[in-house]
């Protein structure tokens, strides 16, 4: 057997030692899930009496004509779903469901993949058929990733909780009392719900930064801090509040007092933030 020199062989580990590293083309990253607003989870939430986690198993197209009220830009699925957790389902379901999904085309006009696809559901049963849903809204479904399915099992838990806050319908009453000194001064707004009492304290001393506080029950004392942001209190405040404080709330107060409370009001509506920002993609 002939040997290889020396030379030809310090040549070929420098040829491969030097060669470029070409890019592996097939492999394709998917991209990442959609993040959702706090706000919107929290609507569907709401309205859903089942919250269900599952793969998609087979997805048929509906014709456009027989896809009556479908909104432009989207197409029909009927979707039929392997249950991989239940979020809130009384009385419980099969372990395979199907349902009607409208789907958004994508920028080029694209329907989008679904099968294999995990997610979230929000609807409601179908009365003497229980392996069929009906989606709270044509678009209740979101695609799964822990983040979203970490708030939305949050969201569950606070509507059954007995000290969840109840839904804000409107603005009851609302009185301000002036402090001793200039610039001092209390302020109280009393909430309509649909359940039990909310209020709001806002307290102004001298050289201090303005104080707000919420009430979840007759017991103003008993007053809670600001809500952080993506909570559940937050959600009720900052999505049920009104933009500005209805006129005939303060129709019967003293000038002075009235202009204090929509001052006070407005210090509220700041402090918790639009009730939806930025991009909330589907």
């Amino acid at each position: 057997m002939s040997r290889v020199p020396m030379t030809r062989f310090l040549s070929v580990l420098l040829i491969a030692a030097t060669a470029p590293v070409l890019p592996v083309s097939a492999t394709k990253v998917a991209p990442p899930p959609p993040v959702y607003r706090y706000a919107d989870m929290a609507d569907l939430a709401t309205k859903a009496p089942v919250v269900v986690d599952a793969t998609i198993t087979d997805a048929a197209k509906i014709k456009p004509t027989e896809a009556a009220g479908l909104a432009p830009g989207h197409v029909r699925y009927y979707l039929t779903v392997t249950i991989n957790a239940l979020v809130r389902a009384p009385g419980g379901l099969p372990p395979e469901v199907g349902y009607l999904y409208d789907a958004p085309l994508d920028a080029a006009g694209r329907a989008p993949k679904l099968k294999k696809m995990r997610v979230i559901i929000f609807a409601r049963t179908v009365a003497n058929t229980p392996d069929q849903l009906q989606l709270v809204t044509p678009d209740a479904q979101l695609q799964w990733s822990p983040q979203t399915d970490a708030t939305v099992r949050r969201l569950a838990a606070d509507l059954v909780s007995p000290k969840a806050p109840p839904a804000i319908v409107g603005i009851s009453n609302a009185f301000h009392a002036a402090g001793v000194l200039p610039g001092e001064g209390e302020t109280q707004i009393f909430l309509k719900t649909t359940g039990h009492p909310i209020s709001l304290g806002i307290q102004r001393k001298q050289n201090q930064a303005p104080v707000w506080t919420v009430s979840l029950s007759e017991v103003v004392e008993d007053a809670l801090p600001p809500p952080q942001r993506d909570t559940f209190l937050w959600y009720r405040l900052a999505c049920g509040l009104p933009v500005e404080i209805p006129a005939d709330t303060l129709s019967g107060l003293d000038p002075a007092d009235a202009a204090a409370v929509q001052q006070d009001y407005a210090l509220v509506k700041q402090g918790l933030g639009p009730c939806r920002a930025g991009a909330n993609p589907s």
